[in-house]
């Protein structure tokens, strides 16, 4: 029997995997992937600020827990993160940039989210699954938490993406297989946004694709190769959650899967590893990687500096 702790764990550190496992092959094609390492299965350096992101989100959750509003979430960031600046950010992506901006200039969410032209991004999706841990078995409330944060920095598809991860990690820490976990998904975002396209047509690319083919087919289908971004959420969420499909549910598989991908790769691969760890428990995430994973550096956010995924687990599993 798996404990709520354990998958809380497991969810954060198959996260935190992911993110350092697919770092080295962020914005590259599968193609490019092969080339380089045949198949990319050993990390190589420390994660990003996808697991930095996670962290934030969830100390500000544990303050308000379900009566978390926009309004503290944008507080948070302006005396955590906005006050903390004495220079560029570093490591951040283009949403969390003009977020920042907005936040300088006075807006309030969901001015905030839609001030600036990176609403759409996968920066909600990367953090949002802390939202699923604390409204463990309640798809409908973690979506509704994510999309709560995610007003002050994404608008649309970007706030989908993050609607669809809290929801699939609520329910995969009830340890519900694969694909109730992403139908959950499925019914977190409306049946015909771009995000539920793009994740109904993964997913079928999943099931019939033979794994050595699956990252050009899936790049073909889901793709948007004339971006020259690859921080879409409707695009980032289908490959992580293909991944994650193609991988049956198990750790070690559905993060090399979705490393190998390329593209946004460390948060597809963080978001696969969020999912599947959420589902097997911490012992499921390999020990080479586990032992890989320390306190975060702050590079991106300072204010996290110190912490550990495991210790955040721990701390959300003690406020539900």
């Amino acid at each position: 029997m798996i404990s709520v702790r354990d998958r809380a764990r497991g969810c954060l550190l198959g996260l935190a995997a992911g993110d350092a496992l697919g770092a080295p092959a962020e914005n590259l094609a599968p193609e490019e992937i092969a080339n380089r390492w045949g198949v990319l299965t050993e990390i190589e350096r420390g994660g990003t600020d996808d697991t930095e992101y996670t962290i934030f989100a969830a100390t500000v959750l544990l303050r308000h827990g379900h009566a978390l509003t926009s309004e503290d979430v944008a507080r948070a960031w302006r005396e955590e993160i906005v006050a903390r600046l004495d220079g560029p950010m570093r490591g951040a992506g283009f949403s969390e940039l003009g977020t920042v901006e907005a936040l300088r200039r006075g807006l309030e969410p969901p001015l905030t989210g839609r001030w600036h032209a990176h609403g759409w991004s996968d920066g909600l999706a990367m953090r949002a699954a802390p939202y699923g841990i604390f409204a463990a078995g309640d798809p409908d409330e973690a979506a509704r938490l994510a999309e709560t944060d995610g007003r002050v920095s994404h608008t649309g598809e970007g706030i989908l993406g993050g609607r669809a991860v809290a929801a699939a990690v609520a329910v995969a820490m009830t340890g519900a297989p694969p694909g109730e976990v992403t139908e959950a998904a499925l019914r977190a975002v409306p049946e015909d946004s771009w995000t539920a396209r793009n994740l109904r047509a993964a997913l079928d690319v999943a099931a019939r694709t033979p794994r050595a083919l699956l990252g050009r087919a899936l790049h073909d289908t889901v793709v948007v190769a004339h971006y020259p971004w690859t921080d879409l959420a409707p695009e980032a969420v289908a490959l992580a959650f293909a991944a994650y499909a193609a991988g049956g549910g198990e750790v070690e598989a559905s993060v090399v899967t979705a490393a190998n991908l390329g593209r946004d790769a460390d948060t597809t691969a963080a978001v696969a590893g969020a999912l599947a760890g959420a589902g097997r428990g911490e012992a499921a995430v390999p020990a080479r990687w586990a032992e890989r994973i320390g306190p975060v550096a702050g590079r991106c956010l300072p204010v996290v500096a110190g912490r550990d995924v495991r210790d955040v687990a721990d701390e959300i599993v003690k406020g539900m």
